[in-house]
C-alpha cells in the first residue's frame, strides 16, 4: 500500500514514511492509493469480531506485512488496548427511545481519541527502534487531542512533544490532563488564541522544509493518515452493533451520527463506506457550522472568527480533513483539490463546484446545534436514562432525537460519543446535572502543573523554533 497527496505533487510513500509525516511535502494530505472494498461474506466474517480485533484487521489491509509483521502488528495493538478501562475497550449503550450511544472514551483520558493515539504510538516506537532516530511532534488542540497524543508518548527518550492548547478555551480538566504531566519530552504552551490561529503557527512551522527535515517534525493531530486509518473501525464495530440483520441482501443499512470538528472522524467514516460498509453518515457540528454549510449550500467558507461554544473540542473553523473527503469525492482528482484548497487558504471561503457538491450531499447529511441544544439534550438524556452526555456527544444525540421526535427516520441509528461527561463538569452543573467526577480527574486538581505561555504579541511560531531547537540540539 502506498500513499499519495490530495494535491498531486509529492511522491508517493509508504506508511512509515506518511506516519513520520505532517502535510504532504505540496501541503496536501497523504491517502491510500487505493481503498480495499469488501464484499458482503467478508463483513458477515468480521461482524463477529471485537473492537481490538476490527483494528488489527482495518490496519493490515492499510500497513503492509514488510513493514510490519502482523503478529508484530497485533502484539502492538493489544499493547495499545492494555490501559483501557472497558474489558472491550469501546461499549454500546442501548438507551430508551431507540437511542444508541456508542462510547469511545474509555481510554486514559477519557476521549475517543485515545483510540487512535494510543495505536499511533505504538507505531511511532516501532519505527523509532528499530531505525535509532528522534523526532520533534507538533501538535494543536481544541482540547483532547493533545492530552490523548502526551500519553501516547510520555516519557519516550526518541520522542519530544510539543502541544498548544488556546487559554480559557479548553475545560479545566483538559488543561489539566496536559499541564500536569511533568515529563521530560513534553512541552506544553498555553496561547492566547483560538485553535486556527495554532494551526497557522503550526503550518507554518512544517511549511519550512529545512527546519522540518532537520527536527524530524511530525504531527499527531488528524492530518496523520495513522489517526484516520484507526478510527475508521468506529464504523464497523458501530455497524456490527446497531444492524438489525446480517443474513440480509442486501445488507441493512445503518445511519452513524457523527460529532465534527476538525472532520477526520468523519472522513474515517467516508473512507469505511467506499470500503463497502453500508452505512450513511451525519456530520453533526456547533455554531461553528462551515461542515455544515458547504453540505447544505456548498459554502465552504469562514464565517467571522471562532464562536466559543460548549462543545469546545468542536470549536473549529478550518477544517483541514474535509480536503480528503473532497479528493475521494473528485475520484482524486489533485488538480481541482489543489486549486481549491489554495483558493481556500488565501480567501477563506470557496464555493464548491456544483458536481463536487452534488456528491457530497449524497454521501453527508448535517446538522448543527446550538448550546441551547446541548444543554436541553443532555437533560432529556438524564431524565429518560440517568445518563450524562458530554457536551459534544449532546450535539449528536440532538440529532437522534429531532429524527424521532419529527418521525423523521425509523433506520436503525448509532450515535458517537467521543468524550465522557466527566471531563466537562462546568457544562453539566449549567444543564442543572450534578457531575460524576472518577477519583483520576478529581486528583488532577492536586497536581503540580507546568506549562509556557504564548502572549497575543508574540510570534508564536519563532518561539516554538527557538524552543525547538533548544531541546533537540542534541538530536539534530
Amino acid at each position: 500500500m502506498r500513499y499519495i497527496s490530495t494535491r498531486g505533487d509529492a511522491r508517493s510513500v509508504d506508511f512509515e514514511e506518511a506516519l513520520f509525516s505532517g502535510y504532504a511535502p505540496d501541503g496536501g494530505l497523504f491517502m491510500p492509493e487505493e481503498i480495499p472494498v469488501l464484499d458482503s461474506n467478508t463483513l458477515r466474517t468480521w461482524s463477529a469480531f471485537s473492537y481490538p480485533e476490527l483494528v488489527k484487521e482495518l490496519c493490515s489491509l492499510f500497513i503492509s506485512s514488510e513493514l510490519i509483521p502482523r503478529k508484530e502488528l497485533n502484539d502492538l495493538i493489544d499493547r495499545a488496548f492494555g490501559r483501557f478501562r472497558h474489558k472491550n475497550v469501546v461499549n454500546l449503550a442501548r438507551l430508551k427511545n431507540e437511542l444508541n450511544v456508542l462510547e469511545l472514551w474509555h481510554g486514559v483520558t477519557y476521549a475517543f481519541k485515545d483510540l487512535s493515539l494510543s495505536c499511533t504510538g505504538q507505531f511511532l516506537q516501532y519505527f523509532l527502534k528499530k531505525r535509532k532516530k528522534h523526532v520533534t511532534i507538533l501538535v494543536g488542540t481544541a482540547g483532547d487531542t493533545g492530552s490523548s497524543a502526551i500519553e501516547s508518548v510520555r516519557g519516550e527518550s526518541s520522542i519530544d512533544i510539543f502541544v498548544l492548547l488556546p487559554k480559557d478555551l479548553c475545560s479545566q480538566t483538559q488543561e489539566l490532563q496536559m499541564t500536569t504531566v511533568i515529563a521530560e519530552n513534553v512541552h506544553v504552551f498555553i496561547a492566547h488564541g483560538n485553535s486556527d490561529e495554532i494551526d497557522e503557527s503550526i503550518k507554518e512551522l512544517f511549511a519550512d522544509a529545512d527546519f522540518s527535515r532537520k527536527h524530524n517534525l511530525m504531527s499527531l493531530n488528524s492530518i496523520n493518515w495513522s489517526r484516520i486509518m484507526v478510527q475508521i473501525a468506529h464504523y464497523f464495530y458501530a455497524y456490527f452493533q446497531c444492524t438489525p440483520s446480517m443474513d440480509m441482501t442486501p445488507l441493512p443499512t445503518v445511519e452513524i451520527v457523527v460529532p465534527t470538528g476538525g472532520g477526520g472522524n468523519v472522513t474515517a467514516g467516508y473512507i469505511a463506506q467506499k470500503m463497502g460498509l453500508p452505512i450513511q453518515l451525519v456530520a453533526v457540528v456547533n455554531n461553528n457550522d462551515i461542515i455544515h454549510r458547504a453540505i447544505q449550500h456548498g459554502d465552504f467558507s469562514l464565517s467571522g472568527s471562532v464562536k466559543p461554544t460548549l462543545a469546545s473540542a468542536m470549536d473549529i473553523q478550518e477544517p483541514y480533513n474535509m480536503e480528503r473527503i473532497f479528493w475521494m469525492l473528485s475520484d482524486s482528482e489533485s488538480s481541482l483539490i489543489k486549486t481549491l484548497m489554495e483558493e481556500f487558504n488565501m480567501s477563506k471561503k470557496v464555493i464548491l463546484p456544483k458536481e463536487l457538491h452534488r456528491k457530497l450531499l449524497e454521501v453527508l447529511s448535517s446538522c448543527s446545534a446550538s448550546d441551547e441544544d446541548i444543554v436541553q439534550t443532555m437533560r432529556r438524556c438524564w431524565e429518560e436514562n440517568h445518563y450524562l452526555l458530554c457536551p459534544h456527544s449532546a450535539v449528536a444525540v440532538h440529532y437522534h432525537y429531532k429524527q424521532i421526535d419529527c418521525h423523521l427516520s425509523n433506520k436503525p441509528r448509532c450515535c458517537l460519543a467521543s468524550a465522557s461527561a466527566a471531563k466537562f463538569q462546568d457544562v453539566v452543573l449549567r444543564a442543572k446535572l450534578v457531575p460524576e467526577v472518577p477519583p483520576e480527574i478529581q486528583a488532577l486538581k492536586e497536581l503540580e502543573t507546568r506549562s509556557t505561555v504564548l502572549t497575543k504579541e508574540e510570534n508564536w511560531a519563532e518561539t516554538l523554533r527557538d524552543r525547538i531547537e533548544a531541546v533537540t540540539k542534541h538530536f539534530a
